[in-house]
């Protein structure tokens, strides 16, 4: 008992890490609370028919400054560069128009260049490796303070933030503003990639992870919006500090749509 109670921990503790730099002012531990995500989905389930209902309510008109955001429509590919190797990440702009164009463009606007993985836990078991935080370009930013951080949009002059964005197997469109009970699209197994964010669903900004395990209990509460399909190898490898040498967009450049 004392082992699953330990285990059970643990899995809390890493959860909440990823609750975390959508808001710059709350710290990456703090964030997150695994517990209240697990009540939440259990909330979520005994409520499935009401948040189905919602699915066809729920659109891009109903968020404010959906509009103003860029959109991925279709699919673009982008190879991230670890010390000399490639990552090759399928980003999805079918099943997730909005974070995957929030990604393209931030990859073309050179925003990941330089950036360090501040978090990567794989023990007790392989979790998640994360980066993008834009402060972590600055090495003198100490290490505690990273994973607080999003990309400060000079057209606005504060943090670009993008609204959750799941869509549930057969719905025509993504659920928008809300975590959801049912199955997603795009889940969370091995290789995913997908959007940090703090407490608040609409508050991701640059923060990304990899996924090093199938790790579906995270599906329906985070935004996954591709895959890596070469080079997981590559990110098996990643240790805490290191750097992203350079994020390219080498195919599909042209589906991003970027608001006038």
């Amino acid at each position: 008992m004392r082992l699953k109670f330990s285990q059970f921990l643990m899995l809390l503790l890493m959860i909440g890490g990823l609750m975390l730099g959508g808001c710059s002012t709350e710290k990456v531990v703090s964030n997150t609370s695994p517990a209240s995500t697990a009540t939440s989905k259990a909330t979520e389930a005994s409520s499935k028919s009401t948040a189905e209902a919602k699915i066809s309510e729920t659109s891009s008109e109903s968020i404010p400054g959906m509009k103003d955001l860029p959109r991925l429509e279709g699919k673009a590919t982008v190879v991230i560069t670890v010390k000399g190797a490639p990552i090759t990440i399928e980003v999805d702009g079918v099943n997730a128009p909005i974070t995957a164009g929030n990604f393209v463009d931030l990859v073309q606007k050179g925003v990941y260049d330089g950036l360090a993985f501040h978090r990567v836990v794989r023990d007790p078991q392989p979790f998640v490796v994360q980066g993008g935080d834009p402060q972590s370009r600055d090495p003198k930013v100490p290490a505690n303070s990273l994973g607080t951080g999003g990309y400060i949009d000079p057209k606005i002059g504060t943090e670009r933030r993008i609204p959750l964005e799941i869509k549930p197997e057969g719905a025509e469109k993504p659920v928008y503003g809300q975590t959801i009970a049912q199955k997603p699209v795009l889940t969370h197994k091995q290789g995913a990639v997908a959007m940090a964010r703090s407490q608040m669903p609409d508050s991701a900004s640059s923060q990304f992870y990899f996924a090093l395990a199938d790790l579906g209990f995270l599906d329906g509460s985070y935004a996954v919006f591709g895959y890596v399909t070469d080079g997981f190898d590559v990110v098996n490898k990643i240790e805490q500090g290191d750097r992203i040498d350079s994020a390219k967009v080498t195919k599909g450049a042209e589906n991003l749509k970027s608001p006038k």
